[in-house]
């Protein structure tokens, strides 16, 4: 056997990769290396390649927070199928977060949540990380393989006749692909974490830049009245639609539930095989944050989709101060 890791430069041998072996995997696509290059932070992407052919791909991200350095690789390493190919990953990540001097790794392949893939983490040194389910773990996902009529009769019936008052209301939808109208969004983005006290993402224009001129993003809006009263930010990826950001007013208009059954329906027309509508809370936790759009999102019908939780490899008495903090803000916020 003759392991090498070297720097991957070619975008559709990289998509293709993570298409065959981790669809879901949207943080590892090349496009969202991208957004974080727009964003100014250092990017790299490796592949593991074993006697010549291309066993595993990873792209890093070199994040700088309050706490210090730390290296990040979200929703990988891709690993095709050879697990001991992690040994390699993980030797060649320390040695990368030395160089950065990182305060530690953190990783989050999309990989089942079962005690061998926990397992597996822990042989190579890894141990969980203190934070949430921040890259939607845990998610509730809708096969579009149905007609159209299918999908609304699998929907709980109150979701199923908010879609049709939406419509009897006259709520109009408009997409878009147009950087401009991003802004709208926004706007609308920032009243919303404010209401429901949670912290905006950053890079949300960047995002939709990057991925909307490739024809991997769209922005979809519910009118009413001249008035925008919701809108989200749909992304295209391996044979999905992802909901990844959305936004609203306060209104008895169910704007919302129009806005998400035109979003299943663009994903329909693009050929995309599953609608993610990301995160949602673990049950039994009565005060987490997400407790509210997971009801919402349950309600159009779908089933739950859990992958292992990020993983951290320490490389400093600093990280223990880092686990302590994002720990405490997870206890804090409900999400636990």
């Amino acid at each position: 056997m003759s392991l090498h890791i070297k720097p991957m430069t070619d975008q559709d041998v990289w998509d293709d990769f993570i298409i065959r072996h981790s669809p879901g995997a949207v943080f590892q696509s090349w496009l969202w290396g991208e957004v974080q290059k727009r964003m100014g932070n250092t990017v790299w992407r490796w592949g593991v390649f074993d006697d010549g052919r291309l066993e595993g791909v990873y792209q890093v991200v070199k994040a700088q927070a309050r706490r210090g350095v730390f290296l990040h690789v979200r929703h990988g390493p891709v690993i095709a199928s050879d697990r001991t190919h992690y040994s390699a990953v993980t030797r060649h990540l320390k040695e990368l977060a030395i160089q950065v001097k990182a305060v530690f790794v953190r990783m989050s392949p999309r990989i089942a949540d079962s005690p061998n893939n926990r397992r597996l983490m822990e042989h190579y040194g890894m141990r969980p990380a203190p934070i949430h389910a921040m890259d939607a773990e845990r998610s509730w996902v809708l096969d579009l393989d149905v007609s159209e009529d299918k999908l609304l009769s699998g929907m709980r019936k109150t979701t199923r006749y908010e879609i049709r008052r939406a419509q009897k209301l006259g709520v109009t939808i408009r997409k878009s692909t147009k950087l401009q109208d991003i802004e709208l969004f926004l706007s609308l983005y920032s009243q919303t974490s404010k209401r429901h006290g949670f912290v905006p993402h950053e890079g949300i224009l960047e995002e939709f830049e990057v991925f909307a001129k490739q024809n991997q993003a769209i922005l979809i809006n519910a009118w009413y009245e001249q008035k925008l009263l919701a809108s989200s930010v749909i992304l295209f990826f391996g044979g999905q639609a992802i909901y990844h950001h959305g936004a609203s007013l306060p209104t008895k208009i169910p704007a919302s539930y129009l806005v998400q059954w035109e979003a299943i329906r663009e994903a329909k027309k693009r050929g995309m095989q599953v609608y993610n509508f990301w995160g949602i809370a673990p049950p039994n936790t009565i005060r987490h944050p997400w407790q509210g759009i997971t009801l919402f999102k349950k309600g159009f019908g779908g089933r739950e989709n859990i992958s292992l939780h990020a993983y951290d490899y320490p490389l400093s008495r600093m990280y223990w101060f880092s686990w302590m903090i994002d720990y405490w803000r997870k206890i804090q916020k409900g999400y636990s």
